[in-house]
């Protein structure tokens, strides 16, 4: 449990109940520059008047600021929200959901994590897929190019083809390595810690890069073909279930 009060004030003043709140981004990955900003993510809990009414509540709440030198950058959605999202092929979501750099924690989050497994399902990759491809286009066309696309092109494959494999989600690109031992990831991991945000390389191996960008590509698309996960989530009853309960805690 992170215990920064800067971050405990944030969800302190939230406009609405909480069922947690975790860290996503750089510090998730295992790669945060000193002057990285604190992701947090988490579901909030509208009321029921905002939920049966003509008046409708924040579905979503945004709120990017620097507090106490520390940038933060705070999204939370609904509960009826972030449990559809669940549903669909969203690794973000379900990053976000079993990040370990808990912040806000209730019952009902670790409910949330339990019925996260029958969540996922084999087309998670598309969202890994997408996500890398986009993060190479920025990485290539970037002058100089910088090292945080980059990261993000062989954090988002790994973690695609370990879940692909495994069933579990792992965001973390430091312990990822630990399986897939790629030589030259500590030294850009490295790199982005003792630098900056917007740090830059010196001198790229463009072609070594592509070639790797490339080689993952095509391995996590294998592990997509040969992967056991189900092709259709199967926990929309118990996501409903709790919902329900959630929902009927807050009108009584």
């Amino acid at each position: 449990m992170n215990n920064n009060p800067t971050l405990h004030k944030q969800i302190n003043e939230h406009p609405y109940p909480l069922l947690f709140v975790t860290i996503s981004g750089a510090h998730l990955y295992g790669f945060p520059s000193p002057d990285s900003d604190f992701d947090l993510r988490g579901v909030h809990l509208l009321p029921i008047e905002d939920m049966i009414g003509l008046k409708s509540g924040q579905e979503t709440v945004e709120k990017s600021e620097i507090y106490d030198g520390l940038e933060i950058d705070l999204v939370t959605h609904d509960a009826s929200k972030f449990f559809g999202l669940m549903l669909k092929k969203n690794g973000y979501v379900m990053e976000q959901l079993l990040s370990p750099l808990v912040v806000h924690t209730t019952p009902e989050h670790e409910e949330l994590k339990a019925i996260a497994p029958a969540c996922l399902t084999r087309h998670h990759a598309h969202h890994y897929l997408g996500f890398a491809a986009n993060q190479w286009r920025l990485f290539s066309k970037e002058e100089p190019p910088r090292v945080k696309p980059l990261l993000y092109v062989y954090r988002v494959l790994l973690t695609g083809i370990h879940l692909m494999k495994t069933g579990e989600i792992e965001a973390n690109l430091v312990r990822l390595n630990e399986t897939f031992q790629l030589s030259y990831l500590p030294e850009l991991i490295v790199r982005k810690i003792e630098g900056t945000e917007k740090g830059t390389l010196d001198a790229v191996n463009m072609v070594f890069y592509q070639r790797e960008y490339k080689r993952l590509l095509a391995e996590l698309e294998s592990a997509h073909g040969e992967s056991t996960l189900p092709d259709v989530s199967t926990g929309k009853t118990a996501l409903n279930d709790l919902l329900v309960r959630i929902r009927l805690g807050e009108k009584s």
